[in-house]
């Protein structure tokens, strides 16, 4: 994290103190900048990570190419396979840890362990930072199962997620009542003079600590700057009605993680349809499976495989399921004209659950508009940096960056 987890200054106990703990994570997470007027086409990005990865033996196809033979996860996508490109070989470099990596999905940030851990701004947050100032939300932070996520400020700082789907769909589609307006508006208005006290505590704090702990309260002074335009901006939305979208999409069986993940990307394609964000983050836990035919076995236990048969054969009804909910997903884009425009990432920090190997992380591009229907294949013992990905798809915004992260140049092989 940007700031120091001794217990003299937690970021949120610094905030409960301020009286504003509540607010803030939604405000960081909803409130824009405004800017120019919007594009006709606006360009968007949905990054689905998987904490738990994917057997690439079923995932990678054998050839590269165009003319690649569909491995077993991907034969039933073949009707958009030209939507979406298969890319292996790929990894963040310095990036290890095993399932602590997931901090690193998106920000391609080697990390050290404990006081030296620290991590950079998210591709998400990135994109939000320059590009959300045209919709009510910035961006959208999801997690199935808990409010951690791998989407971080620019100062280091986890944006917590939303991790549940009504809860999700209430925010985006359901108005609040005067009496939260009102709130709303108070803490809008007031976010100065609360900014004031909590750097005042800080402050304080900063001439007891030394040296390396003054230079993480500058950069989290930083974080509060930026959260004070933000809740500015955030005024002149609270009395704009929501978008109207009829009722919210099925509840998921709670023991179907694919079937809570597809609850999740049903809300997100109605928050793209509307134009109410155009940057999301859906981390799908190790969720419940118990509901799942054929499958007796924890979704943890299972991708800790040892190569077993048998945990490999549950394993891959698992898989399979949860790739067939990201390729609905897609195909609920291209159904409303939305594919082109908008970049679908689905990864995991881990190419190897088993060993807890974050190497040859799997990847599946969709949308964006660009030249799909081919297996990117790089080295498997010399990985591709999987940022000249990142790279690539934020000059397809078109931002005009040189690199993100450890990027060497933008991907190879992507037209």
């Amino acid at each position: 994290m940007y700031i120091s987890t001794r217990k003299s200054l937690p970021r949120r106990t610094v905030l409960k103190q301020a009286g504003i703990a509540l607010g803030l994570p939604m405000l960081d997470a909803m409130s824009p900048a405004f800017g120019a007027s919007a594009p006709t086409n606006p360009k968007r990005f949905v990054g689905v990570s998987l904490s738990l990865g994917l057997h690439n033996p079923y995932l990678v196809p054998k050839d590269k190419g165009n003319s690649y033979t569909p491995s077993p996860y991907l034969m039933s996508l073949q009707d958009i396979r030209d939507k979406f490109t298969v890319v292996s070989g790929t990894s963040h470099p310095g990036v290890q840890g095993g399932h602590t990596a997931e901090a690193s999905i998106f920000s391609a940030c080697p990390m050290g362990r404990g006081a030296n851990s620290s991590n950079t701004i998210s591709l998400d947050q990135h994109m939000a930072k320059y590009l959300g100032d045209k919709t009510r939300f910035p961006s959208l932070v999801l997690n199935t199962a808990s409010e951690r996520s791998p989407s971080y400020s620019e100062s280091g700082a986890m944006l917590p997620a939303i991790n549940d789907p009504r809860k999700l769909f209430a925010t985006l589609f359901v108005e609040d009542t005067a009496e939260a307006k009102r709130r709303q508006a108070e803490i809008a208005k007031g976010g100065k003079s609360i900014m004031d006290i909590v750097r005042s505590e800080t402050k304080a704090l900063e001439r007891k600590v030394g040296p390396g702990d003054r230079e993480k309260l500058d950069e989290w002074f930083t974080s509060v700057r930026e959260l004070e335009l933000r809740l500015e901006a955030n005024e002149a939305w609270i009395n704009k009605p929501k978008p109207k979208v009829g009722k919210a999409p099925a509840a998921p069986d709670r023991n179907s993680a694919p079937d809570i993940n597809r609850a999740f990307l049903d809300t997100v394609f109605l928050a793209l349809q509307t134009d109410s964000t155009r940057f999301v983050t859906l981390h799908c836990a190790g969720n419940s499976v118990r509901s799942l035919e054929g499958v007796d076995e924890s979704y943890h236990s299972l991708s800790h495989h040892g190569q077993s048969s048998d945990k490999l054969d549950q394993l891959a009804i698992v898989e399979k399921a949860t790739i067939d909910r990201w390729a609905d997903f897609l195909r609920q884009l291209k159904g409303a004209n939305l594919l082109d425009d908008t970049m679908v990432l689905l990864t995991s920090n881990l190419g190897n659950a088993s060993s807890h190997d974050n190497r040859n992380m799997p990847v599946l591009f969709g949308g964006g508009g660009y030249k799909h229907g081919q297996h990117l294949a790089f080295s498997t013992t010399n990985n591709y940096p999987l940022p000249n990905l990142y790279l690539s798809m934020l000059q397809n915004l078109g931002m005009e960056a040189e690199n993100f992260a450890t990027s060497t140049s933008t991907m190879k092989g992507l037209v």
